[in-house]
């Protein structure tokens, strides 16, 4: 158990932290599965713009790393692009 103080108030930030990064992280997970699971080009597109917002918003602030957001972010691309254009 910490002992001084500053020690005892890193352990009340950190916990704070942890439990942001938990949420952001879910709320990646969780987008990119809608948007993976849709078959719907125009419905998917959506949401896609959504999931690059949080992707970018969180590799900027270093929740996850810019590289990892990347590679997300092309998994998502390639989905897009391979559903088909409904016809008129």
């Amino acid at each position: 158990m910490a002992s001084n103080k500053s020690a005892k108030k890193r352990i009340r930030s950190n916990e704070k932290k942890r439990v942001v990064n938990k949420m952001n992280e879910s709320m990646i997970k969780t987008n990119m599965k809608k948007v993976l699971s849709l078959t719907e080009k125009e419905e998917a597109d959506k949401l896609y713009r959504e999931a690059i917002a949080i992707l970018d918003r969180n590799a900027a602030k270093g929740t996850i790393h810019k590289n990892n957001a990347a590679r997300k972010k092309a998994a998502l691309t390639k989905h897009i692009n391979s559903l088909a254009v409904p016809a008129k």
